[in-house]
């Protein structure tokens, strides 16, 4: 089974061994010898449970965005857990990943999950495409808080309104019902800019000069 995945529901059913053997040289023969990769399930009432997976089919998921932000299904011998990720480690400078943690889910609790930024009419936005704005983005991602049935899998932004030198901030993200972005629950001072759409550089600076032409012009 290794990994299967339903592209109509987008769900993720991870295939998971029950490892024994803990430490370095353990987790290195796994590795060179197994092709998995340690990882841990925690969280909830139980106790933390050592497993290992198959490495590459492990990289292959992370290639799709939705597997950062979706409930997972662990399946240990017939034995499954509703999971998000919730760490990766990888290897310094080799494309090697060498730990996963996973975090038990349920549906009456909250989870915390960074999930992507869709930046929808970026390009036909009248900002950009016809006054030449430059959409400056300081997000691409956000953290939320919901049950995990409840758990988008993007949140969208449209730019086709956005005007020039507007700001967007979390405020102005249609949210799910059921979703609240982390970052607003702390008060006022937390609702930060998310993109922005400006002049380029320099484009002030010659609509100033400009100006001062068509003033001397006149005289």
């Amino acid at each position: 089974m290794k990994i299967e995945v339903n592209t109509m529901s987008q769900e993720f059913v991870i295939e998971a061994f029950p490892r024994d053997d803990q430490g370095r040289g353990a987790s290195r023969r796994l590795r060179r010898e197994e092709k998995k990769i340690p990882a841990i399930i925690y969280g909830g009432n139980a106790e933390a449970t050592p497993i290992a997976i198959w490495h590459n089919e492990l990289k292959k998921a992370l290639e799709n965005e939705a597997f950062f932000s979706h409930v997972l299904t662990i399946d240990i011998a017939g034995k499954k857990e509703s999971v998000i990720l919730k760490d990766l480690q990888r290897h310094p400078y080799k494309p090697i990943l060498s730990h996963a943690d996973f975090q038990r889910v349920d549906k009456d609790h909250d989870i915390h999950v960074n999930v992507p930024l869709h930046f929808l009419n970026e390009d036909t936005a009248p900002a950009v495409k016809t006054h030449g704005g430059v959409v400056s983005h300081q997000m691409t991602e956000v953290e939320v808080v919901c049950r995990p049935q409840n758990l988008p899998e993007f949140l969208e932004i449209d730019l086709t309104d956005v005007e020039m030198d507007q700001v967007i901030h979390l405020s102005d993200i249609a949210l799910p019902e059921g979703v609240r972005i982390a970052a607003l629950q702390q008060g006022e001072d937390h609702d930060l800019p998310v993109l922005s759409i400006h002049k380029p550089k320099g484009a002030k600076a010659d609509d100033a000069e400009e100006g001062e032409e068509e003033e001397g012009g006149e005289e």
